[in-house]
């Protein structure tokens, strides 16, 4: 049975919910609908999210990769440039095994490993180690506010994926993955 809180929702607070733990999504809903729960019941409602949450990606496939992953990824693997993912969600294993591209990754730092969620840059972090790999030579690609700002927090390059006006402390910013030139991750390694 779904949760009403009867507050507006808007586009703008569904950004402030991407890339933030479980935990701190359900505080952000709690204070814009001025809502007080228990403890137990703040429990509750993370337990059955999660379980509707687990149904939908039990349901999904190949057909729900975001438009243009793929051909980045494949851009990647052709210049021999070594990834992980990066995420909040405690489920992105098993969101990349449900799509297919889960053994695509070197490695991935999630919700299970940090103890810090997004803005602080321990994802990140975290991820340029399992590379052997400085923070200033990683590039972080990023839809959330939150996540830009931890990627610029790890002196990382940051790029923004989705409106340039909300991701706008990014260093490059396109408005969805199939934007991105051929050539954009060789010239910006090479500066």
């Amino acid at each position: 049975m779904p949760i009403v809180w009867g507050f507006e929702f808007t586009e703008a607070n569904n950004e402030l919910l991407k890339g933030v733990s479980r935990v701190r999504s359900l505080e952000i809903l709690l204070g814009l609908g001025n809502v007080t729960l228990s403890e137990e019941k703040k429990q509750e409602v993370l337990l059955s999210k999660n379980e509707h949450y687990l149904k939908y990606i039990h349901k999904m496939g190949a057909d729900e990769i975001l438009p243009g992953a793929e051909k980045l990824l494949d851009s990647l693997d052709e210049l021999g440039v070594k990834y992980v993912l990066g995420s909040a969600s405690k489920n992105a294993p098993l969101i990349l095994k449900q799509v297919g591209l889960f053994d695509r990754f070197k490695g991935i730092v999630d919700g299970n490993s940090v103890s810090k969620a997004k803005p602080d840059p321990e994802v990140f972090l975290i991820g340029a180690e399992k590379l052997n790999l400085k923070p200033e030579q990683c590039i972080v690609f990023e839809d959330a506010i939150a996540g830009v700002e931890a990627a610029n927090r790890a002196q990382m390059v940051s790029v923004g994926i989705g409106d340039k006006d909300t991701l706008s402390e990014a260093d490059y910013n396109f408005n969805d993955l199939t934007e991105i030139p051929a050539d954009f991750i060789e010239s910006i390694s090479n500066k």
